[in-house]
Formats: C-alpha cells, sequence, structure tokens
C-alpha cells in the first residue's frame, strides 16, 4: 500500500507488481494542522532550535537517532522522531504514575509538550539537587556559567524515576543524616545541603544512554535481565560448540 504524508514532496511509493494485494490501498497520515501552526510558532519564538520534553520526561535516551546526534529540533519532525524513539516518552505515556503512590484509583493526566529555547551548555558545569519537603537537602538541576551566573534547568519528581547519581533514593527517603558526621542518637537534620563530587576514575562511566543505540535483545543479555533470553543464548552457544566439535571429527 501507500502511506501519504502531508506535506511530503516525493512521489509516493507504490506497491510492487506481482504483490498479492488484490488492489492498491493508500493511507493518509493523520493531520494536526492547529497543532502543527502553534509548535512551528513557537520554534520560531523561540530562535528557530528548541529543546523538546513531555510533563516530566526527555527522550535523552533518543538523541543518536537524530541527524545531528542531539535533542535539538528546528522542525515538529524532529520532535515526532525523537519522541517516537525514546523509551522515557513511552514510559510517561504508558506508565505515568510508575512507583507512585495515589489514593485516586484513576488518576488523569493531561500531557503537555514543553519546548524550551536551545543553548548550548557545558555538562561538567550542571548540578542535580533534591529537595524534600520544601527543604533543600542535597546539591535540582542548576547550571553555573562561566560568569558564574546560576540556571535552574529542570524540576524532576522526586522519586526513583528520576537519577539519584551519587546518593541512592534510600538515602534520601530515609530521613537519616547524610552527612555522615553524626551518630544515630543526634539529630539527623542537616543545617546544610550535602554535595558529593567523585574523586575515582571508576565512578567516571560513559553515558548511560549509549545502551539504547542496542537492540534490546543485547542489552537484556548483557546485564542478565531477562533469564529466558540468557538460557536462549546459553544453548544456542553449546549447540554451535557441538556442533563445531563433531564437524571436527
Amino acid at each position: 500500500g501507500t502511506l501519504v504524508v502531508s506535506g511530503r514532496e516525493d512521489p509516493p511509493i507504490h506497491a510492487q507488481e506481482g504483490s498479492d494485494d488484490a488492489e492498491e490501498i493508500q493511507v493518509s497520515a493523520p493531520e494536526f494542522p492547529e497543532f502543527t501552526a502553534k509548535v512551528e510558532e513557537a520554534i520560531s519564538s523561540l530562535g528557530g532550535s528548541v529543546f523538546p520534553k513531555l510533563n516530566w520526561s526527555a527522550p535523552r535516551d533518543a538523541y543518536w537517532i537524530a541527524m545531528n546526534s542531539s535533542l535539538k529540533c528546528k522542525a515538529l519532525s524532529d520532535i515526532f522522531l525523537l519522541f517516537k524513539s525514546s523509551d522515557f516518552i513511552t514510559r510517561d505515556l504508558t506508565q505515568p504514575f510508575i512507583h507512585c503512590t495515589d489514593d485516586s484509583p484513576d488518576p488523569s493526566l493531561d500531557y503537555e509538550l514543553v519546548l524550551r529555547k536551545w543553548c548550548e551548555l557545558i555538562p561538567g558545569a550542571e548540578f542535580r539537587c533534591f529537595v524534600k519537603e520544601n527543604k533543600l537537602i542535597v546539591v535540582f538541576d542548576v547550571y553555573r556559567d562561566s560568569r558564574g551566573k546560576i540556571w535552574l534547568i529542570d524540576f524532576n519528581p522526586f522519586g526513583e524515576v528520576t537519577d539519584s547519581l551519587l546518593f541512592t533514593w534510600d538515602e534520601l527517603t530515609s530521613g537519616r543524616n547524610l552527612k555522615g558526621d553524626q551518630s544515630e542518637e543526634e539529630a539527623t537534620e542537616q543545617d546544610y545541603p550535602v554535595f558529593r563530587c567523585t574523586n575515582s576514575q571508576v565512578t567516571v562511566q560513559p553515558s548511560p544512554y549509549l545502551s539504547y543505540r542496542l537492540p534490546k535483545d543485547f542489552v537484556d543479555l548483557s546485564t542478565g535481565e531477562d533469564v529466558h533470553k540468557l538460557i536462549d543464548f546459553l544453548k544456542l552457544v553449546r549447540s554451535n560448540e557441538k556442533n563445531s566439535h563433531l564437524s571436527s571429527l
């Protein structure tokens, strides 16, 4: 069949001759003219390049699929490509309340597309802070530029869906003293935020999003998350070794 996409300049590609289809089927992609116009207007007003995200997540795991290997978007098609390729966005759409406790049996959620003006930032100048019960306990995403000015980058949920970096969520939610300089008998309340940094090369690791480039089967095998795939893989290796041994006889 043929998929006709709105605005496409290339001629549609029809089914090859000899196809089993009894007749040609032409399908048109859905169009959202008002939404498209609003997004294009927003991109233009923000300087022509934007950083996209949904309510809580940005498609950081899908940057590799973009032509520029970046989350920098100049058109709605760039945003669509990143969103449909992102596991983070899929989680927001299918499991928005994972790790949450709510009294409502069927909580509702209105999704919003958030566009921010694109800025070139140095990752090494970005810090993540954690606020619990309106109190800063550890050093949200803030950025310190070369002039010493502090920029607030984003807010994330206080929970396991957010990367805790050098802390653990057990530490952040337990109420224990994070400074490590007081006994359990003493007050656990902190008078200043805790700052952690790494002084070991072991903790300096490649980007955690690199694994999203690989097929999920490969990732499951390397991490051992899917036991059945691992068993099938070991059976295949054993079978190949057995066949190789028999052929050498």
